[in-house]
């Protein structure tokens, strides 16, 4: 690996104060004993001994203004829960927006809620919403990337009811679902209270201002001082799950009948045990979520790199905020059948540590390169270990190591490093990464695929830093990925590169006077070369948006660039377009164009690429909800249509309550080729139909049951569309909390 490159008034019932400078108001939180019910009614006596906030400024998109409706909020704690109920007025309360839906699935909803950060060490805070019907929609929400990581799932109670003067909610949040300072004396916790309110637009109004100079949201939490001797309780979640599946398949494909296998009984089981209220050990054996839920369809056509796929399984999902880096180094993804896991997690005063172990029966493995990578595996199970260490410096700063290990039989992948996320001032933030990996394949999967038969060794640097000011932000960065660098327990599909980017943005906030609630200008520029200093790529790109009313969103952009692949040079353009809009309060409708001048990465030659992917959300009444989408895909070449794609994907819901629901899949792929354009043989079309049926009840993310039904079909010519199999399953899981 080698450097080249270089550059550049609050209202409140209870005591309050506002420090002038940085200081954020504080509040001291009551603590009661008495039970309460989460039904949506704050009609118990507790209540009056809770803290009392008004919602007291719009922050989006007016400016720290009056909101336009009156938002009272209570807060207090026993010594087991955290609890908040909020009434929210409004003046046109037949507009309120509120659907029953599965957790998470409520983000169109008008919703009021809580963001805590327990360590109060500005890096990520637990947000916790709810919306007028008691749906949940709880996430983290992560400073350095500005990213809400929705796959974080808490078990809590929440509730919510319609009024004649808005709705009002209440939530119970067991200390047990959360990590917190291990301490017998007062805590100081940061925190917000936020509500969403969903018409044409959406206002948020929240508990403190929010400086648009600084856009550090967790800098600018308020303080709740309290929690002495919380008690997370015995913090112990045994949950055990079975699984069945039974599988048909067609051995003779297309001919001959569907074989059905036997049925297939798993046990599994996953122990959660908080030792301290900062410190977590969990252990799984034989978790499995891979029939439940679904991947959003994605073609894979003319794609040089590897899809991207996101965990699902609630094992890998917990604390996995503490492995997250600015290289994607740690992807569990990538262990497919892993039979046994344990790790550990948690947070000592400046001090943050993850580690986890697994065993797993499947070694897959992603060949990165510099222009394309390949998916390979080794018939043997593997072990796979993560060590990540994290200590905060100063106000909202880090600096952080991270190790990770994956062994096979001839086979080990390590990589080793460090890492730094320094929030400089209130508008320069600069993150460093270093890794260093060392490689060795088995035999076999060296020569396969070309590589090194012995160990491999390289670096990966990556560097980037932003100044962010109200109206506009200037960003930079530079990577420079080794061509033997690995990391075979993240994703990272390219390496062998360098790579340099500069750019900025200007925005305009307009209020209600104005037909736009933003305008936005913005570019860059990035340079990609070899390890060896060959040019891969280099582009200029600008664009344009606004938002306006109905939530209509608009931004459109374009650029040129040049690029090298397999050693031929291309020169190109291209153009999109992205736009979406509400015309009414249960309909969402979207549109995502492209026009580009692309590669045929077959047969490395130059064609053009459109692309055409609409997509509509559709929710009538307060049950139903179907998502659709489609992308049609068509690539030129000077002799002809190469190849003509289009995907199909609908997803409906039925929801019964908040508990229970029944899910329909549809995804239609359809691939037509000219066979006379390609150099090697390719069938002429490609159809292809999956679909799966699923009943849901959940009482929270670990109690539930699972029933489905899914299949595969395959179009054969003078035969039509022919199913290649099908699959039954159940999943039950059961929260135990003794």
């Amino acid at each position: 690996m080698s450097s080249r490159f270089s550059w550049v008034p609050l209202t409140c019932s209870a005591l309050a104060t506002w420090s002038t400078g940085a200081a954020a108001v504080s509040f001291d939180l009551p603590r009661v004993d008495a039970a309460i019910e989460i039904d949506g009614v704050m009609d118990e006596l507790a209540w009056a001994e809770a803290l009392t906030v008004e919602l007291a400024y719009e922050t989006e998109p007016g400016e720290n203004v009056e909101p336009p409706v009156r938002t009272e909020c209570r807060l207090l704690h026993s010594e087991t829960h955290l609890y908040y109920g909020c009434r929210a007025w409004d003046s046109e309360p037949e507009k309120i927006r509120a659907r029953y839906s599965d957790r998470d699935q409520s983000e169109f909803d008008d919703t009021v809620g809580l963001a805590i950060d327990p360590f109060d060490d500005q890096n990520t805070a637990f947000v916790l919403d709810v919306n007028p019907l008691g749906v949940q929609n709880d996430r983290l929400y992560i400073e350095a990337s500005g990213f809400s990581d929705t796959t974080w799932d808490a078990i809590w109670d929440s509730a919510g009811r319609l009024t004649d003067y808005g709705f009002e909610v209440e939530a119970a949040i067991p200390f047990s679902s959360l990590r917190f300072p291990r301490s017998t004396e007062d805590q100081t916790w940061g925190f917000n209270v936020r509500r969403y309110r969903t018409r044409s637009s959406y206002r948020r109004i929240a508990l403190v201002p929010y400086d648009r100079n600084d856009r550090c949201r967790t800098c600018q939490h308020a303080k709740l001082r309290g929690f002495a001797d919380v008690d997370p309780g015995r913090n112990l979640e045994i949950t055990p799950t079975v699984t069945g599946v039974q599988t048909a398949t067609r051995p003779d494909f297309p001919n001959g009948k569907l074989e059905r296998g036997d049925a297939d009984l798993d046990p599994g089981l996953t122990v959660n045990w908080g030792i301290t209220p900062n410190l977590a050990l969990a252990g799984t054996v034989n978790p499995d979520f891979s029939q439940v839920e679904a991947d959003v369809a994605q073609l894979d056509i003319n794609r040089e790199f590897a899809l991207f796929f996101p965990e699902r399984r609630p094992f890998f999902l917990e604390g996995s905020d503490y492995f997250s880096t600015q290289l994607r180094a740690v992807h569990t993804r990538n262990l497919a059948e892993p039979d046994w896991g344990v790790k550990l997690t948690g947070k000592e005063g400046r001090h943050a540590v993850g580690v986890f172990a697994v065993q797993d029966e499947m070694t897959s493995l992603l060949l990165p390169g510099s222009e394309s990578s390949d998916l390979t595996s080794i018939d043997d199970s593997s072990e796979a270990a993560v060590l990540r260490y994290r200590r905060d410096v100063g106000e909202s700063s880090t600096v952080g190591a991270l190790y990770t290990d994956r062994r096979s039989t001839g086979y080990r992948n390590q990589v080793g490093g460090v890492d730094a996320r320094l929030r400089l001032t209130s508008h320069d933030d600069l993150n460093v990464q270093w890794l260093r990996s060392r490689t060795e394949y088995p035999l076999a999967v060296a020569l396969d695929n070309d590589l090194a038969t012995g160990p491999m060794d390289d670096d990966a640097l990556t560097v980037s830093y932003r100044h962010r000011r109200r109206n506009w932000a200037i960003r930079g960065s530079y990577d420079d990925i080794g061509d033997a660098f690995r990391a075979d327990l993240g994703f990272m599909p390219r390496v062998g590169f360098e790579r340099v980017v500069a750019g900025g943005n200007y925005e305009w906030f307009g209020d209600d006077s104005d037909w736009y609630t933003s305008l936005e200008l913005g570019g860059d520029w990035d340079r990609t070369e070899t390890q060896n200093g060959a040019l891969l790529e280099e582009e200029s790109e600008f664009f344009a948006g606004f938002v306006g009313p109905l939530r209509l969103t608009v931004f459109f952009g374009g650029g040129f660039r040049d690029r090298v692949f397999r050693s031929v040079p291309f020169d190109q353009d291209f153009r999109w377009l992205f736009a979406s809009i509400e015309p009414r309060g249960d309909l969402r409708l979207g549109l995502d164009l492209n026009d580009s001048d692309a590669i045929d990465v077959e047969q490395i030659r130059a064609g053009e690429q459109r692309s055409f992917e609409p997509f509509l959300e559709w929710r009538p009444g307060r049950r139903v909800r179907a998502n659709l989408s489609h992308t049609y895909k068509r690539f030129d070449v000077a002799a002809g249509r190469l190849f003509t794609a289009e995907q199909s994907e609908l997803r409906l819901v039925y929801q019964f309550n908040r508990r229970t629901f029944v899910r329909l899949i549809s995804q239609l792929t359809d691939i037509t080729r000219d066979p006379s354009l390609y150099e090697s043989a390719v069938e002429p079309s490609e159809n292809e139909v999956f679909g799966q049926l699923l009943f849901s009840y959940k009482i929270n993310p670990q109690t539930a049951v699972f029933l489905g039904y899914g299949s595969d079909h395959r179009d054969v010519a003078d035969s039509g569309l022919v199913e290649t199999g099908n699959t039954l399953f159940f999943k039950v899981g059961y929260n135990i909390q003794p």
